[in-house]
């Protein structure tokens, strides 16, 4: 499936599931459309990071230009998953253009002899809603699973096998 979402009315951020069995998605709806793409914990956290770098080069959004209704639209299904991002700032619109392709499996292409075409979707975007994805992600990112104080990876609630003590670490 493709897109091509310009303008966007709404783009989110979200998670559904516990701590440590979380799947990030991203949504976009313009014209219509809705699109819900899945993806990594890091490719959101990335994300948000280079969109907020370049956030800070450009005049900051109206307080009362943010969205603030930044929830999944329910039930959550995913058109595909993300395999790569890139992100463009057109200044002659004052747009940021976010391009995601779908991960796609390469046994298929060798199987076949053919090339496996994904989806794409290119979104068009606010500054003011770029801006509230970061706070979003930011917010997602960090109500992970807490961090193990020595090796600093993730910490299931019974613990996780510690790259620092070659052994099992438990919480405190």
């Amino acid at each position: 499936m493709n897109y091509d979402i310009d303008p966007v009315d709404r783009f989110v951020t979200g998670a559904v599931g516990p701590p440590g069995q979380r799947v990030f998605y991203i949504e976009a709806v313009g014209g219509g459309e809705l699109m819900t793409l899945k993806l990594e914990k890091a490719q959101v956290a990335a994300l948000a990071r280079y969109f907020a770098d370049l956030l800070s080069d450009l005049p900051a959004p109206a307080a009362d230009e943010i969205p603030t209704d930044q929830e999944l639209v329910e039930p959550v299904i995913a058109d595909w998953v993300v395999g790569q991002l890139a992100v463009a700032f057109d200044e002659t619109i004052d747009r940021l253009i976010l391009r995601a392709e779908e991960i796609t499996e390469e046994e298929d292409e060798e199987s076949t002899g053919t090339d496996v075409i994904g989806g794409s979707a290119r979104l068009v975007l606010q500054r003011a809603q770029v801006h509230a994805f970061v706070v979003q992600a930011a917010m997602l990112v960090s109500a992970g699973r807490p961090a193990c104080p020595l090796c600093g990876l993730p910490m299931d609630p019974e613990g996780h096998t510690c790259i620092k003590t070659n052994g099992h670490h438990k919480s405190s």
